[in-house]
């Protein structure tokens, strides 16, 4: 993966926490939402990060003339035999860029739920499964609301993580505009298919300690209820909170970026350091908060300051070891 981000950084300049976003989430098999201003490289990193792995890539431009037939397929009669036969959508690839996926009305949007969620399509009576890897990552654009729709609760609960672009530094602006106003060499292809799924399942076997599962589910827990960790006045501005995929999440790209960091075993920083990006498009604010200017991040940021973060020692998997060797003494 290393080489994977030098060869990203030959066109990308800055971004490194979305870079960083991109791979843990194709560790832990999980989709991204990417959310920024126009003219921020969103959808070049992403389409550099593809071209460096040598996966199956299309692309999708969400538009609002779009139908489910365009991303997942159809039906189509075949005159010359007399029968119907399936003619697959884009989504049948391993890696999917769904470009300005807020551009596309509710249809469409719902044609996405069972890709994602349960890596198949159903055309007529026939499923079809996608390939393996696959993910779906997307960008979007949050100061446009013409022409736009929001994404429905259930679709943005199938994102693993949503990434939040900030503009670059007046430095990092210098290098972007004197490099892409000159020739430079496209980026190589550095793993395959076969490697991806092989560090995917490195990362499975990343080292959790109970701890911090009980951990995550004390920050969810919170974000439903508010007033378990002391936090009274956040009621009002909170509709719903995170789901149990929040939960799961937070453990499966904690494991991601321990491998990533070079770890068999997670700690607590990686869990809290992508806690944000799991948890800030899976709670429903009030139309209070709106009002009052509330953001989801404040909101997280206070529920994470008054959760504790647990202790939890450097080790690996125990399940290698003898039982007799972690018995308690009497």
């Amino acid at each position: 993966m290393e080489h994977v981000v030098f060869e990203v950084k030959k066109l990308i300049v800055g971004q490194d926490m979305l870079l960083e976003r991109l791979i843990v989430a194709m560790l832990a098999r999980g989709h991204v939402l990417v959310e920024g201003v126009p003219g921020l490289a969103k959808t070049l990193a992403i389409k550099t990060v593809a071209q460096t792995i040598g996966v199956d890539f299309q692309r999708i431009q969400f538009t609002p003339d779009l139908v489910p037939a365009d991303l997942i397929g159809t039906r189509i009669y075949n005159q010359r035999l007399g029968e119907f036969q399936t003619s697959l959508g884009p989504v049948h690839t391993n890696l999917l860029l769904a470009d300005e996926i807020n551009r596309a009305p509710a249809k469409v949007q719902s044609a996405l739920l069972e890709v994602m969620q349960e890596r198949q399509v159903t055309i007529g009576r026939e499923t079809h499964r996608v390939g393996d890897p696959f993910l779906v990552m997307a960008t979007q654009n949050p100061i446009e609301s013409e022409g736009t729709y929001p994404l429905p609760e259930a679709q943005l609960d199938r994102f693993m993580l949503k990434v939040l672009v900030d503009y670059p530094t007046p430095t990092e602006e210098f290098v972007i505009v004197e490099r892409m106003t000159t020739k430079i060499d496209p980026p190589q292809q550095v793993i395959g298919s076969a490697e991806l799924l092989q560090m995917q399942q490195a990362a499975d076997a990343v080292y959790v300690d109970s701890a911090l599962m009980e951990y995550a589910v004390r920050v969810v827990n919170a974000t439903r209820n508010p007033t378990t960790v002391g936090l009274h006045d956040l009621t009002r501005y909170v509709t719903f909170g995170a789901s149990p995929r929040a939960s799961i999440n937070m453990i499966l790209s904690a494991k991601a970026l321990a491998f990533l960091r070079g770890r068999t075993y997670a700690l607590p920083q990686d869990v809290t350091d992508l806690a944000l990006d799991v948890l800030r498009h899976r709670i429903v604010l009030s139309y209070e908060a709106l009002a009052d200017n509330i953001s989801a991040d404040s909101i997280l940021t206070r529920v994470l300051a008054a959760v504790p973060v647990p202790v939890v020692p450097l080790r690996e998997s125990p399940v290698a070891y003898d039982d007799t060797i972690f018995r308690p003494d009497p």
